[in-house]
Parts: structure tokens; sequence; C-alpha cells
């Protein structure tokens, strides 16, 4: 590996990162919060760290897809114990495992916090918070490649590196150039949270407010400023902006350029935006007749509200809370419980096993058992009304599996970890894994993932990094080969 080019890419993303706590600075000073210095502090050894190694480094540039791969992997650590540093100078966080947990779950949108009195938090703190997840639901890889080039180094690798298996599986390109690429990304990204953010605030929400939440809807990470989240707001209105925001979000980011310039056709051919729109419309229904059914809320139009808001919201991984869904019918539960497991669109800002795997292998099944019924007969297996080949087929078989079996393995080391229940030891697993935030038992909507133990947040803190990685990338460090020249 070139180490020399590696860690003029690490010196670039601290620069970054040290120039993006100007935001939180600006916050602190308006809202004269005691944050300022710690930020201060914090920017002057961030940059005087990344300024160095930028430039002693400068004329290493060439990466090979073996850097790319470690990149990825050190750089969403580096940027989130760096990230960590003005909670811990504060005091905010004094312990440094918990501010690396709360900067782990927002920069890989999973939304889990320790915080047990966020409104306490001064507004440069909680800025800080919220921007996080407007860096990771892109993933901060993805404004290293618009900067690269502009460095002279290629981000083709790194793009290569963070590549969500669900796009390889749809072969869905979106233009040319990696760096095209991301401008476009991150330009159709930005404007969906703006246009959120000045909804909510049309809507009586303080702009603070807005602004923190809108970075957490489209990123579908679930960062709230309010202990209660969203149903702290109690409004109609809001849930429902946040409803359509949190969907758009979950959907393929190359849909929505598409949509700009009305191409139609590959719209119209893509079926997993149809897989994904049955899932929504199946699992909101049956949670909302789970709820009238027994009464929960006042009639079928509030029981639609509350059992959406949260079907969705778990369904993109987002994570924000309109209810304590712990005391629902346990019908509702159980599905909110299956609803963990599936995710939204490949290519977009969530996590967890994706829409697009769960075609696939409904799809394999159905191939499989007409192949036993009629052993001469042939049926192909098509995503986007192409014929998926083998290799496809069983890329999404392993990911499924392999999302299982970490699951299952995670939950036994909580479980010798930590003083938790099987139950509330899997769901920790699945939230962290599945970038989710709330999840099940001790650590539902009501409660906080302070109580866990040090070691405890740091292995979660690993799942919630593999699971944004979509594992891969995480897991091919730990091939003997990946280290040998």
């Amino acid at each position: 590996m070139n180490y020399f080019a590696i860690l003029h890419v690490l010196g670039t993303l601290l620069i970054f990162i040290g120039v993006t706590m100007l935001a939180p600075i600006g916050c602190a000073v308006i809202y004269g919060g005691d944050d300022l210095i710690p930020f201060v502090i914090s920017i002057v050894a961030i940059i005087g760290t990344g300024v160095p190694l930028f430039w002693i480094f400068r004329d290493h540039r060439d990466l090979t897809l073996k850097d790319g791969f470690f990149i990825v992997t050190f750089g969403w650590i580096l940027v989130s114990a760096v990230s960590a540093i003005p909670f811990v100078l504060h005091g905010a966080i004094p312990s440094f495992t918990d501010a690396f947990f709360e900067m782990m779950s927002g920069y890989t949108t999973t939304g889990a916090t320790i915080l047990t009195d966020i409104p306490s938090l001064p507004h440069g703190l909680l800025f800080w918070r919220s921007t996080t997840h407007l860096i990771g639901g892109m993933g901060f890889i993805m404004v290293t490649i618009i900067l690269l080039p502009l460095l002279g180094i290629g981000g083709m690798q790194l793009y290569r590196a963070e590549a969500d298996p669900g796009q390889v599986i749809t072969k869905e390109k979106f233009i040319p150039r990696a760096r095209e690429s991301a401008i476009w990304l991150w330009s159709i990204y930005l404007g969906l949270v703006l246009i959120q953010a000045l909804l909510m605030w049309a809507g009586g929400m303080p702009l603070f407010d807005s602004l923190c939440h809108a970075f957490g809807t489209v990123s579908t990470s679930g960062y709230s400023i309010q202990n209660s989240s969203i149903g702290f707001y109690n409004s109609a209105y809001f849930d429902w902006v946040f409803i359509i925001f949190m969907f758009l979000g979950g959907t393929t980011f190359m849909l929505h350029y598409q949509i700009l310039k009305r191409d139609w056709e590959p719209i119209r051919n893509n079926t997993e935006l149809r897989w994904y729109i049955g899932f929504t419309l199946i699992f909101c229904l049956l949670t909302t007749l789970s709820l009238w059914s027994k009464n929960t809320y006042d009639g079928f139009w509030e029981s639609l509200r509350y059992g959406s808001f949260q079907t969705i919201s778990i369904l993109t991984t987002t994570g924000f809370t309109t209810a304590d869904y712990e005391l629902w019918p346990e019908a509702a539960k159980i599905l909110l419980f299956i609803v963990c497991f599936v995710g939204a669109s490949a290519g977009s800002t969530t996590s967890g096993i994706k829409i697009v795997h769960y075609e696939i292998l409904f799809k394999y099944l159905y191939a499989t058992g007409k192949k036993i019924l009629q052993p001469m007969s042939v049926v192909p297996v098509r995503i986007n009304q192409k014929t998926a080949d083998q290799t496809i087929i069983s890329l999404a078989v392993s990911y499924f599996l392999l999302n299982i079996f970490m699951i299952l393995v995670g939950s036994y080391v909580m479980v010798l970890l930590d003083d938790m229940d099987y139950f509330s030891s899997m769901s920790s697993v699945i939230s962290a894994l599945f970038n989710i935030g709330p999840g099940f038992g001790d650590i539902g909507p009501s409660k906080t993932f302070y109580h866990i133990s040090d070691a405890g947040k740091w292995f979660l803190s690993f799942n919630m990094l593999t699971g944004r990685l979509e594992m891969f990338s995480v897991i091919v460090m730990f091939y003997p080969s990946f280290w040998k020249k």
C-alpha cells in the first residue's frame, strides 16, 4: 500500500472536518453558548494535524483499490474520533468512548445516542451533532472524491471502495466521472434538505430545529434535538413532511437525477422502486390496521399517521419516533421488528439489507421452485428488466447470509459484554448494524445507549461502521492477503 498517499488523503479529510466546524462556531456565537472555546481548540488541533500531513506527503498521489479500502475504513474511524473532541473538551460528553460512539452513530447515520438530556446541550454542539448526519448521509468519502481531483488525485478508487453492493447488483451508474457523480449527488441531496427545512420552518418549527431535523431526515439518520424526538412537536403537518422526505431519502438517488433530466424510461423499468413502494404500502397498511383494530389512536387516520411514520422511519433506517412503539399492540411491534430487517433502496442514504436483495432472493426462490417442478424450464431472475447472472445472485445471497450471521454472533457477544436480556442484545446489534438507532427492550424508543458498557459501545461502533460501509469494505481488511504486497 502507498502509505504516504494514504496519509495525504487523511490529512485532506482532517482539514475538511476542521473547516466544517466553523458552522457550529457560528451557532455558538449567535446563541452565546459556552461551547465556543472547545470548538476553537478543536479546529486548531485538527487542522494543525491535517495541514502537515497534507503538505508533507503532497507528492504521493497514486492510490490503488487497496489504498481505497484502507482510507474508507480508517477514514471513518479517524473522522469520528476527532469529531468527538469538542464534546469531551466542553464536558457535555466527558467520556471519549461515549463521545466516539455518538459521533460514529452520527456519521454512520445510525442515530443511536448515549445522551439522556439532549436539549441541555449548547446550540453549537447540537448543530455539530446534526451536521455529522448531513456529512455522513452522502458519505464523507463523496466529499473527498470532489476535493481530490482538485489536488491532482484520482477519486475512483475511493468511489469503488465505498460502493453500495446493491448498486453493483442493479448495475446502476450515475454519470461516467466519479467527481461529476459526487457533485450531482450532493446537489440533489442538499436541495432536498433545504426544501424540507423550509417546509418545516413555514409550518412553525424554529429555523434551528428545522435545519437540524432536515439534516437527519434526507440522510435517514434520526438525531433529534429533543428527548422525545419528533413526538415533541405533536404536529400532523410535521409528521407527514417527515414521512415524505424519509421516503425520498430511501429512494435511489439516481432516480432523483433522472427525474430532473426527465428521463422516464429508467424509472419505468426500475423494478426495485416498485418493490420499495410495495413494501412501504403493505407494511404501513398492516401497522395501521394493527393500531386501528386495538383502538390505540383515535380513528383510522390517526392510526395511519402514527403507523406510517414509524414504519417508514424504521424501513428507511432513519430512527425518528413520534410515539413509544413498545406500548403498541404486539402485532404492530412484531411488524416493526420485521421491518428492521428490510431497509430501503440501493444507492440511497439508507442502510440495512436493502430491497434489491430481497427482490433477487424471492425471484431466485421462485425460479428454483419452478425448476424443481419443471426440470426443463428456464426461469431467469430479472432485475430492472435485465437478466441477473449467477454472480449477482450469489452476491445477494452471500450478503443476506452475512448480515444474519453477524446479527447472531453479535448478539452473543453483547450478552457476554453487557447484562442485557437476549432480545435487547439482539436488538442492539440490529440497531447498530442496520444503522436504525432506536430498537426494542433496553434500547427502545424511550431509552438510550448510555447504560451499555464501554466494551459494548466499542463493539456496537464497529457494527455501525460495518453496516454503513455495506460490510465488504470492512471485512476485506481481515483477509491476510489484504496486507500482503
